[in-house]
């Protein structure tokens, strides 16, 4: 199978974090921090290590564990809420960002306004100024789009929070692993994504990194082996945000994930980026062909259409004729598909990663020019 579905999850992960995951299963999965015994301190070393790996990656003062990328947005969008307050978003927020800002609409009161963007599909940082109220508590904003890799001026974003003195929540689900993602540069509070995605991790695992000392309460309720003699939930970051136990394998696994990533080789990423944009260029001279997103997008992710097919029909066919995996829908993302003009058809999305070759992407191109004749 070509496997060009990896915006969604990786299939291929590097043989040190399969061997990673695998020996922490057998050897390391004690209750981290919820005991002194030796199993206990050995697991919650790993945690200690594998927050030193991501403040390292992130450039960020704290990491808290979370589910995955999804649970890390709730907990900052439920966590920092303000009754009757302002959100400023974008319309290329993906859905765990939307539903839990509808959620809070209907519950709280908050308002949110989500920026279009310009004529050349990028999000201007000007338009989130304007956009911004007095009683704005939160600017949210998808680094990268699932759907077109638009890539959003999150510094230059980030200099109008800081004017503002407003706190700053990226979703990094899709530039994590494929952009170098520091939030002492970017000028964010708040940074999540999924390892399962660009670092090649395990699923299981989402991080929430904290840099300043923004807002946030607790969004989860219980057992964090601290306090233990109250029914308070603590608000001690990490403790009081990561209730349960840890998925201590998946954490060792990102630990070799993060190392893995640090020693990839430019050749390997200058692959990444000419499969990318070979695609684009091929995929732009079949007629029939729409591709959505033009400047300032991630290389490894294109999104199109053909004319005149239902593009979960051109899905099947890829899968079943050509054994090639893509996504076809609307990617979680309404809003963005509203834009695009795709709400009805939904849109086709070729995501690559670094273990994907120039040979792969060129029989895409050749089964997509089949099925357009």
């Amino acid at each position: 199978m070509i496997y060009l579905d990896n915006a969604a999850t990786t299939l291929i992960k590097p043989e040190c974090v399969i061997k990673a995951d695998a020996y922490a299963l057998k050897n390391l999965c004690a209750n981290a921090g919820r005991g002194s015994h030796t199993s206990a301190v050995k697991a919650a070393n790993i945690v200690y290590e594998c927050r030193k790996a991501v403040k390292k990656l992130t450039a960020c003062d704290d990491v808290i564990f979370t589910f995955n990328c999804t649970d890390a947005l709730n907990t900052v969008l439920f966590g920092s809420a303000k009754p009757g307050g302002h959100v400023v978003t974008t319309i290329y927020e993906h859905n765990s960002t939307l539903r839990p800002l509808e959620e809070l609409k209907r519950k709280l009161g908050v308002e949110y306004t989500a920026v279009r963007p310009n004529s050349h599909g990028i999000i201007d940082p000007m338009d989130i100024e304007r956009a911004i109220r007095p009683n704005t508590y939160l600017i949210a904003v998808n680094h990268a789009s699932n759907v077109t890799g638009a890539v959003a001026p999150v510094t230059q974003i980030g200099g109008i929070a800081r004017r503002h003195g407003i706190p700053y929540l990226i979703d990094g689900a899709q530039s994590v692993g494929y952009l170098d993602v520091s939030m002492r540069e970017i000028g964010c509070n708040y940074l999540c994504f999924s390892p399962h995605k660009g670092l090649h991790g395990t699923q299981g695992l989402g991080c929430l990194c904290v840099r300043g000392n923004p807002p946030l309460s607790p969004f989860r309720y219980g057992g964090t082996g601290t306090d233990s003699h109250t029914l308070n939930q603590p608000k001690d970051i990490p403790e009081g945000y990561e209730s349960g136990t840890l998925p201590v394998n998946s954490i060792y696994a990102l630990i070799a994930a993060i190392t893995h990533y640090g020693r990839l080789s430019l050749n390997t990423k200058r692959n990444l980026a000419a499969c990318g944009d070979m695609l684009r260029s091929e995929l732009a001279k079949i007629p029939g062909i729409k591709i959505y997103g033009k400047y300032n997008v991630l290389p490894n992710i294109i999104c199109f259409n053909i004319n005149k097919f239902n593009a979960s029909a051109v899905g099947d066919i890829l899968s079943e004729q050509y054994d090639i995996a893509v996504r076809c829908g609307l990617h979680c993302a309404p809003l963005c598909h509203d834009y695009l003009g795709t709400l009805s058809t939904g849109a086709i999305r070729t995501s690559l990663s670094y273990h994907n070759t120039m040979a792969e992407a060129e029989f895409f191109v050749k089964a997509l020019r089949e099925i357009c004749k």
